[in-house]
């Protein structure tokens, strides 16, 4: 099991804050230089002395304890992925036969078994012409009953040969988790936790992308890939969104899009010689036309030869053109795009602030978990708010706190050089990628503060007036009248929460409210006496199927008239409440 971000973490809450700044982000983000991965093996080679050089210690120090910047991070996951294949095993599997006859194919790197229609193996050679060398000693599936397309990918099945005689070798594996406990038991755990901060670290822990899921996200990646450039030999293509910005949950689909920006690199003519030299290429009218026409035939191609590839969907005339597709040897939903930069510019940015402090995606994840537990998110399209809309919402909070936990979008772009500069489609996407430019915050507040004065804040946000704006760290006038207003961070005359209506946003602001009155008044020890969730726990219960008596027990006691209206105003049946907090 890869290491989580959450182990160091508690034990730092068990000997209370103030927190040192940064902790570990998650497994195989916000890894230091010298540091090829979190897990065991890496942690073990990080706590390793050197053997040698220690005369060059203090530059050496230097440059392999920094974090390493979201380029070096994808650079090297891409590469890693080149050297990987995937193999479906026979139900009684000797892992040690199997790793031994790999081996005589090259050195294996790393490993690991999961299970998915069957149980498979990820194996990472040191050397792609190990592959190569595995490929050779491959046949091709007999065409007894389906005549098969020739494609030689990197996704294998291995049999027994002699299945009776090999069974007493049988083994069990250990299984790698591919997705995130229910919230049933996540909730037993976290009655088990000392405080709310430990609950948060835990659902973390329990949520956050594994090594193991990242390797196979980057490998489904490098699958597509080995299609697209038997078309086009210098793209590549690469994960964007939650899969790479630190916040991704288990289970949650795989972005990807084609980059042809080694290809742009040739569109600088040759100097040297006395012609001027170029390729002869289709010229189309418009560069969606050409996204399109390029999207339909990878798309086709995945349909017709991609082993594993189904429901293969082609969204030609959406804003951004992309193909759905399921990948069944890897169990992930899939997107591909062609050259999102914009988008691979938001999942930077989104590396960045969720490598400056370990509290912020520990607030994400919590507050993410808490409204799709209450109904405010979807993984359907529609009027609810998007996770994407409420980790922005999170960030705001944060460099409004004081002092602030993360810099703003304009301090990140003032810390930035030459090489940081990136203008997309005329807008200014540039923000500092070296994170020794960027000072720790000096906040120490523990996440049980922050959890409840975010559902305090965003209680009592005025909602009809004002809208969320990162770029600059504070409320501005909305421009329109939507009900929600969260600027884009680059794309700045867009609304990223422009699908969200009036009623989905009531529902937002009320439960917010009843969450921070659950926080502010709860007995702990009573409750943990009594066996009833707590803190976290107990903002995961769905309100309207909480124990009646317990809610009637929270109004004894209660004699503020003030507080009584205020509890009155939570019934999401009076919707007319809170439009003086969200607008008509």
């Amino acid at each position: 099991m890869a290491l989580r971000a959450g182990g160091r973490a508690l034990s730092l809450l068990r000997g209370r804050l103030p927190l040192p700044l940064p902790l570990p982000g998650p497994a195989g983000g916000c890894a230091t230089r010298g540091q090829a991965r979190l897990g065991p093996s890496g942690a073990a080679a990080q706590r390793a002395p050197r053997a040698a050089g220690a005369e060059e210690a203090g530059e050496d120090a230097e440059v392999n304890t920094r974090k390493k910047t979201f380029t070096e991070v994808q650079t090297e996951r891409l590469e890693q992925a080149e050297r990987t294949v995937l193999i479906k095993c026979p139900s009684k599997l000797s892992e040690k036969k199997l790793l031994k006859y790999l081996s005589s194919h090259g050195n294996i790197k790393s490993h690991f078994f999961y299970e998915n229609r069957g149980i498979h193996a990820l194996i990472e050679f040191s050397e792609k012409s190990s592959i190569a060398s595995l490929q050779d000693a491959i046949g091709i599936p007999s065409a007894a009953e389906h005549h098969v397309v020739p494609f030689k990918s990197r996704l294998f099945t291995f049999t027994l040969k002699s299945p009776v005689s090999q069974a007493a070798e049988e083994t069990q594996v250990h299984l790698s988790p591919q997705s995130h406990i229910p919230v049933e038991e996540l909730i037993q755990k976290l009655c088990h936790a000392g405080s709310i901060s430990s609950q948060m670290y835990i659902l973390l822990n329990e949520y956050q992308l594994t090594e193991e899921n990242i390797k196979l996200r980057f490998l489904a990646c490098s699958l597509v890939q080995d299609f697209a450039r038997a078309y086009f030999p210098d793209s590549t293509v690469k994960p964007f969104g939650s899969s790479v910005n630190t916040f991704g949950k288990l289970g949650c689909d795989v972005d990807m899009f084609l980059d042809f920006h080694d290809t742009r690199k040739h569109t600088t003519k040759m100097k040297k010689g006395p012609f001027e030299m170029e390729y002869q290429m289709k010229r189309l009218p418009s560069e969606r036309l050409a996204t399109q026409k390029i999207l339909s035939v990878i798309g086709d191609c995945l349909d017709n030869f991609g082993p594993g590839c189904v429901s293969v969907q082609k969204i030609l005339n959406a804003r951004c053109p992309l193909v759905k597709f399921s990948h069944q040897p890897t169990g992930f939903q899939c997107d591909l795009s062609v050259s999102n930069s914009i988008a691979i510019r938001s999942s930077e940015l989104l590396y960045i602030y969720g490598c400056l402090d370990s509290r912020v995606r520990a607030l994400v994840f919590t507050v993410r978990c808490w409204a799709r537990v209450h109904g405010l998110t979807n993984s359907i399209p529609g009027t609810w708010i998007t996770n994407f809309s409420l980790t922005m919402m999170v960030m705001f909070f944060l460099q409004k706190r004081s002092p602030p936990i993360i810099p703003t979008l304009d301090q990140l772009k003032e810390l930035s050089d030459e090489k940081d500069k990136h203008i997309i489609g005329g807008y200014d996407c540039s923000f500092v990628s070296d994170f020794s430019k960027i000072k720790p915050s000096k906040n120490t507040e523990t996440l049980d503060v922050l959890l409840g004065d975010f559902f305090e804040y965003f209680g009592n946000f005025d909602f009809r007036r004002n809208s969320i704006n990162l770029r600059k760290g504070k409320e501005v006038n909305k421009p329109e009248s939507s009900p929600l207003y969260i600027w884009n961070p680059f794309e700045q005359d867009l609304n990223i929460s422009k699908n969200v209506n009036q009623p989905q946003l009531e529902k937002f602001v009320a439960m917010a409210r009843e969450s921070a009155w659950i926080l502010q008044k709860e007995d702990k020890t009573q409750q943990m006496i009594n066996k009833e969730p707590w803190g976290l726990a107990a903002l995961l219960i769905p309100f309207g199927k909480s124990n009646s008596s317990r809610m009637r027990n929270r109004m004894k006691g209660i004699g503020s008239e003030t507080i009584r209206s205020l509890l009155d105003s939570l019934k999401l049946s009076n919707a007319n409440s809170l439009q003086k907090a969200v607008g008509k």
